[in-house]
């Protein structure tokens, strides 16, 4: 059986309690030299792994006991055998998703959030999602900036990016926009993709139509930032429109199509984006044609001038 020790900050006292399951180890939490306000367990998981609890007395919330008893339980966890600790790599906690309480105290501990981890609720009902968050060995101290700042990147809203380009014909007339027929849905859209992690949404379109149309165009100047609200399974997102400048009809001929996405490609008049497309890809494709000329609101929302 792991040897416990007794743990201190000078306030809160970590006691060894019994615990008939080897792999779950449980402390008192003491005030001052008997007062024990609750308990907090270390359950041994995967190897170098475990997950973390807390459970205090209702009056004796509130006060900060539960970030200092955490703390403690962390650096004895992920200290390394040699300095008495368990030499554990990580220890993560798995939390309601409304319990905000519980998820501000991880956070003090220096928990980084990862993600949710869902199951299905007894019955059949809604999902339930737990946050799962984690610190690892190799996390730099809560003393340490970037610390603070990793922390807080992990769990501040985060926003889906898209990067389009808007390719015209080169013909003279009413002007013709380069549409995609794709393998993944029915609606047609502007080429372009999704940006990845610290990718510049300009590096990204580029990158996203020579990767599907094997066409080499840089990026010219953002013609609209158009806000997506949460549609059919997706989250939110913001989508920059780039101009893409003017392709001669007769080189889509010689385009070399990834056939894991893309089935076809057109240049079609603004009568055949909204026959192809969804409306707000074609009130997109407008505004940013009004943002070529000059004359375009800048920003939209689904496609709306605000």
């Amino acid at each position: 059986m792991t040897s416990q020790p007794t743990l201190t900050d000078g306030t809160v006292t970590l006691r060894p309690a019994r615990s008939p399951d080897p792999s779950r180890l449980a402390f008192y939490v003491v005030l001052g030299q008997d007062q024990t306000i609750g308990t907090t367990t270390v359950v041994l998981t995967d190897p170098g792994t475990a997950a973390l609890g807390v459970d205090l007395s209702e009056r004796a919330r509130g006060h900060g006991y539960s970030v200092r008893s955490l703390r403690m339980l962390v650096d004895w966890c992920l200290a390394a055998k040699r300095d008495d600790g368990l030499g554990l790599e990580r220890v993560e906690a798995w939390i309601p998703e409304n319990d905000e309480r519980a998820l501000i105290v991880a956070t003090r501990v220096g928990m980084r959030r990862e993600g949710v981890r869902r199951r299905v609720r007894d019955g059949g009902e809604a999902p339930e999602g737990h946050v799962v968050l984690a610190r690892l060995a190799t996390d730099p101290p809560l003393t340490e900036p970037g610390a603070f700042r990793s922390l807080l990147n992990s769990f501040l809203p985060r926003k889906r990016a898209i990067a389009q380009m808007l390719v015209r014909s080169s013909e003279e007339g009413e002007p013709r926009v380069l549409m995609c027929q794709l393998t993944y849905k029915t609606d047609w859209d502007l080429p372009g993709g999704v940006v990845e992690v610290n990718e510049s949404p300009r590096v990204a379109v580029a990158r996203e139509v020579e990767e599907e149309l094997s066409l080499t165009l840089d990026a010219g100047r953002l013609l609209l930032t158009d806000w997506l609200p949460p549609w059919n399974g997706w989250d939110d997102a913001l989508c920059l429109v780039f101009d893409g400048g003017t392709i001669d009809p007769g080189d889509l001929d010689g385009l070399v199509l990834q056939a894991r996405e893309i089935r076809s490609v057109r240049l079609c008049t603004l009568a055949e984006v909204r026959e192809h497309a969804t409306d707000f890809t074609a009130r997109r494709v407008e505004a940013a044609l009004a943002g070529l000329r000059g004359e375009g609101p800048g920003y939209t929302e689904s496609g709306h001038a605000l």
